[in-house]
């Protein structure tokens, strides 16, 4: 069975059996995902955030420009959001969690099978609105992309450190409301780099089109081979220096 939080469940510490199962699933996912040449997008951000709306204007943009991706999105009920993305021309499947508050890799592969199609270059997950549970897990991306809307505050990425520090890429959404919201784009920049130093921080609006099609730029080019950026969340501590320790414990003594 699959260990999922519930939206009223949010759990203080996810288990590391259960983080192990779902890395070895995303591992799987990604190296046969690649092996067809195509990326995973994780967009993550918080319920309300216009995250929907500017993944219908990327898609929209991807099939101008004649690019195949296809979007999969996740939410406790309804069809809203996949109704919406569909006016893309898209290929969209809606997930239902029924409650269950991420995606897991399994539970994403799951319903890629069979629906995927095969030319896909880029897939976009949109994950559910949460920035607690989805941060933990790996869904086998290419690309994890956190957003936040001006009107949610510049203390988000210091309020989500793991959702804001394991992100490639930090989008800042309805660019357009900043000045009527009191934004502080500089204060906001400098949250994220606390937290996730040298991360790319980009503004959009779904509604005037300021900065779409960067997501799909930057989905292309890591497809292409490009590095993403690596977080320092997500980088193992280098390895004690045991001939120094030694040295220091020999010297140190009476």
């Amino acid at each position: 069975m699959t260990e999922m939080c519930r939206a009223d469940e949010v759990p203080q510490d996810v288990p590391r059996a259960v983080l192990a199962r779902n890395d070895a699933y995303a591992r799987e996912l990604r190296a046969d995902l690649a092996g067809r040449g195509t990326v995973v997008v994780n967009l993550l951000s918080s319920p309300g955030s216009g995250k929907t709306a500017l993944l219908e204007a990327e898609l929209t943009i991807a099939r101008r420009r004649g690019v195949p991706v296809a979007a999969l999105t996740a939410d406790l009920a309804t069809e809203n959001d996949a109704r919406r993305l569909a006016r893309s021309g898209a290929p969209v499947k809606q997930v239902l969690t029924d409650g269950l508050c991420h995606l897991e890799a399994r539970m994403l592969r799951g319903h890629l099978d069979g629906w995927l199609p095969k030319a896909t270059r880029v897939l976009f997950v949109e994950n559910v609105g949460n920035l607690v549970c989805p941060a933990s897990y790996d869904l086998g991306e290419s690309l994890r992309v956190t957003l936040a809307s001006v009107t949610e505050g510049e203390d988000k990425p210091l309020k989500y450190p793991s959702a804001f520090g394991l992100a490639h890429l930090v989008l800042v959404t309805k660019a357009d409301l900043a000045d009527a919201a009191g934004f502080d784009a500089r204060a906001f920049t400098a949250n994220v780099q606390q937290v996730n130093p040298g991360v790319e921080v980009a503004y959009t609006s779904a509604r005037t089109g300021e900065g779409t099609g960067l997501l799909l730029d930057r989905a292309l080019a890591v497809a292409g081979g490009a590095a993403a950026h690596r977080p320092v969340m997500s980088r193992p501590a280098p390895a004690a220096d045991t001939t120094a320790t030694r040295t220091a414990a020999t010297t140190s003594g009476p």
